[in-house]
């Protein structure tokens, strides 16, 4: 082969890569070439801009004022099985917005766990939410609720995890228990998250091959789901969301992939090193999980409340990924939130032999 050739195959080999592991520029909303915007949003400072949508009752009227936060693949429309007459009796406005990138939320390449604290505190601001609102959080949008607790805890009421996805790097994880948390996923998840903490540059390659199986949420593997949350998917097959396909209609890539980056990524604090928001009494934060939950593992959840005791941990014995999604603990969870209502639903889970 002649050095004329070698070099363009090489050339071509390069392309090759560099095309398959660079993602797509996003499909922003409202631009030429991006889907329309539909929906109230806030532009932000930096001038990007959040879509919300409201729920409940006024604002203006309202007792309690909550911020809820969606997960992985989900928006502002996700399903929340609370009905008009419980939102006005216990007198809550919700409010529900698309994470960055997702939805009709203007995409953020720079963002990180630290500014989308900034991002939730700048849209209370512009829909005027007072000085101090509610905040809750599902599965991996749980990195944006952390993050309001270590950098403006003094805007929160009361706080509610449900689910949070666990970051095996944290810091204060002992190794092993880490680790072996870490093995018991399928190893198309161990691969996908080693790439996001380690090489997230490849992690838009990783996502979009097909040599090798490389993602069981994304492949709906059926490993992750209990018989509980099988109901529950059922359950919510009568309620269809008609605004489902505008999930990633920016691209994957700033929807789902970079979600993986930034919760697998280091973060700019350890969430078990965090102080009380609430030292004085003055609101509470609670911890929801499912111990049957095949997405998060248990222990290394109760191993961050046996870290965190001024967390009120609830664990529910069968429950699964998505509780939220179930009515009765939907309910619990917010009279919690907002009444202090102690849920009869979930039991304490022991710690001690974590």
């Amino acid at each position: 082969m002649s050095v004329q050739a070698v070099v363009i195959l090489v050339a071509g080999v390069i392309f090759y890569v560099f095309r398959r592991i660079r993602p797509p520029p996003p499909k922003v909303c409202g631009t030429a070439n991006g889907p329309p915007v539909t929906s109230p949003r806030i532009k932000l400072a930096d001038g990007r801009h959040l879509a919300y949508r409201e729920r409940g009752v006024p604002k203006d009227k309202a007792r309690f004022r909550v911020v809820l936060v969606h997960g992985f693949d989900s928006s502002k429309d996700l399903y929340i099985p609370l009905s008009q007459e419980f939102m006005e009796e216990i007198g809550m406005y919700l409010l529900t917005f698309d994470r960055a990138g997702y939805g009709e939320s203007d995409p953020d390449q720079k963002r990180t766990v630290k500014s989308a604290a900034f991002d939730i505190q700048e849209l209370a601001d512009r829909l005027e939410l007072g000085n101090r609102f509610y905040l809750m959080g599902l599965s991996i949008g749980t990195h944006l609720v952390w993050s309001c607790m270590k950098y403006i805890p003094h805007r929160l009421a009361g706080v509610t995890l449900v689910v949070p996805v666990i970051n095996f790097w944290w810091p204060a994880f002992p190794p092993e228990l880490a680790q072996e948390a870490f093995k018991k996923q399928l190893k198309r998840d161990q691969w996908k998250l080693w790439i996001a903490h380690h090489m997230p540059g490849l992690v838009y390659w990783w996502m979009t091959q097909r040599l090798f199986p490389y993602s069981s949420i994304m492949q709906r593997h059926p490993i992750l789901h209990n018989p509980r949350d099988f109901a529950t998917i059922q359950a919510m097959s009568k309620f269809p969301n008609p605004d489902e396909h505008k999930i990633r209609q920016q691209g994957e890539h700033e929807s789902l992939y970079r979600d993986m980056i930034l919760h697998f990524g280091t973060w700019e604090f350890d969430p078990m090193e965090l102080d009380n928001p609430f030292p004085n009494g003055e609101g509470s934060v609670h911890l929801w999980h499912g111990y049957a939950d095949k997405l998060v593992p248990v222990e290394l959840q109760r191993y961050v409340a046996k870290k965190l005791p001024w967390i009120k941990y609830h664990e529910v014995p069968d429950g699964g990924h998505l509780m939220i999604h179930e009515g009765k603990l939907c309910e619990a969870m917010f009279r919690e939130l907002c009444l202090g209502e102690e849920p009869t639903v979930a039991r304490m889970a022991p710690t001690s032999s974590t």
